[in-house]
C-alpha cells in the first residue's frame, strides 16, 4: 500500500485497523476468555483457528471476516454516491453480500440487527422504520469510511452522516450514538490528533448520536465510554471483560473497544492483540479498536509484515479507497465557508 501525506497514512491505519484487528479476533470471535486460553494460549499473531470453531471454521490465518467486508461495502456504497447513502442501494448491497458468503460456504453471516431490518425492509417495511430495534454493533464495526470521509469542525454535521448510514439497520439511540463516537476519533485522527487528544469530541458526538433515532437502548454511551476508558487507567484486560463486557451489545462492545486502545496506549497492533484475546466478539472489538488506533497513529505504526500477511491473504487494495474517502472529506471541507 502506498499513498502520500498525513492524511493518507492516517486513513490506510483506520482502514488496515479493520482488518487487522477483525484478523486477530478471527479465530477467538463468539469464544468465551476461558475456551480461548484453553484452545490457543494466548494469541500473539494472526493464527488459524480451532477445526471446530463454529463460526470461523474454514478460514485461516489473516483472513477477515464480515466486520472488514462490510466496512469496504460501505466505503464503495459511498464513493460511488457521494451525495448520500441511499437505504435500498445499501439494503440490497447487504443482501447480495450475504448470498456471496454463502455461496462461498462460510458462517460469518448478517448480525442479529441487520437480518432483522433487511428482512423487515423485504416485506414492505419503509427503510425509516426498518431498523428502530438494532442496537447491535453493526452499525460501529462497519462506521469507518464515514469518519474518513467526515471532516470533524462540525460534529453535528458528522453525527448526521454517521445516522445515515445506520438507518436501514440500527436507527437506534444505541447504535448511532456508539457509531458516532466511534466515526469522530477516526475523523479526528485522520486530522492529525492522537487517540487521548480525540476523547473529549468522541464523547460530544455519542452525546448528540443519542439524541438520533429510536430511544432505545443505552441513552448514555458517552458515559459508558467515559467509564472504560478510566477502567483501561487500571491496566487489567479481565476488568473491562467482567465490568463493561465484551458482547455484541454496542453499549457493551463499543465502550469495550475505547478501553483496549487506552490499554494498549494507542497502538494498534497492541489493541488487535488485547482484543483478540478478550472473550466473545473479539473480531469486531478489535476492527473497532484497531481502526481508531490506526487512525489516530497511521499505517506507519503497524509492523509491516503483519500488514503484509492480511494484504495478500484477503487480496486487499486500500489504497483507492482511503483515496475516494479523503476526495469527498475535501470536497466537504470546501463546502464549509470561510
Amino acid at each position: 500500500m502506498g499513498g502520500t501525506g498525513q492524511g493518507m497514512d492516517r486513513a490506510l491505519g483506520a482502514l488496515m485497523g479493520v482488518a487487522l484487528g477483525d484478523a486477530l479476533g478471527m479465530p477467538s470471535q463468539t469464544l468465551p476468555r476461558a475456551r480461548i486460553a484453553a484452545a490457543y494460549g494466548r494469541i500473539t499473531d494472526l493464527i488459524d483457528p480451532v477445526a471446530d470453531h463454529p463460526v470461523s471454521h474454514g478460514l485461516r490465518a489473516g483472513m477477515v471476516t464480515d466486520d472488514t467486508e462490510q466496512t469496504l461495502l460501505l466505503a464503495d456504497l459511498m464513493i460511488r454516491s457521494p451525495a448520500g447513502v441511499d437505504d435500498r442501494a445499501w439494503a440490497g448491497a447487504l443482501l447480495d453480500w450475504e448470498r456471496d458468503v454463502r455461496a462461498r460456504g462460510l458462517r460469518d453471516l448478517l448480525g442479529p440487527s441487520s437480518k432483522r431490518a433487511l428482512d423487515a425492509l423485504l416485506a414492505g417495511v419503509p427503510a425509516s422504520e426498518t431498523g428502530r430495534e438494532g442496537t447491535t454493533n453493526g452499525a460501529a464495526m462497519r462506521i469507518a469510511p464515514v469518519g474518513i470521509a467526515t471532516p470533524p469542525g462540525d460534529p453535528a454535521a458528522l453525527v448526521a452522516r454517521v445516522a445515515e448510514a445506520c438507518r436501514v439497520t440500527h436507527n437506534t439511540r444505541e447504535a448511532i450514538s456508539a457509531a458516532a463516537a466511534v466515526a469522530m476519533t477516526i475523523s479526528l485522527g485522520v486530522a492529525g490528533q492522537s487517540f487521548a487528544a480525540a476523547l473529549d469530541k468522541a464523547m460530544e458526538a455519542a452525546r448528540i448520536g443519542a439524541t438520533q433515532g429510536a430511544p432505545v437502548g443505552e441513552a448514555d454511551m458517552a458515559g459508558r465510554i467515559a467509564a472504560a476508558i478510566a477502567l483501561a487507567g487500571t491496566g487489567r484486560e479481565d476488568d473491562i471483560a467482567a465490568r463493561i463486557g465484551t458482547s455484541v451489545a454496542s453499549r457493551e462492545a463499543v465502550p469495550a473497544a475505547f478501553a483496549v486502545v487506552g490499554l494498549a496506549k494507542g497502538d494498534p497492533w497492541q489493541a488487535g492483540l488485547i482484543a483478540a484475546n478478550i472473550g466473545d466478539d473479539t473480531d469486531t472489538i478489535g476492527a473497532i479498536a484497531c481502526a481508531m488506533a490506526g487512525a489516530c497513529a497511521g499505517l506507519s505504526a503497524f509492523p509491516t509484515d503483519k500488514v503484509a500477511k492480511v494484504v495478500a491473504v484477503n487480496r486487499l487494495d486500500l489504497d483507492p479507497v482511503a483515496t475516494g474517502l479523503l476526495a469527498m472529506r475535501d470536497r466537504r471541507l470546501a463546502e464549509v465557508p470561510a
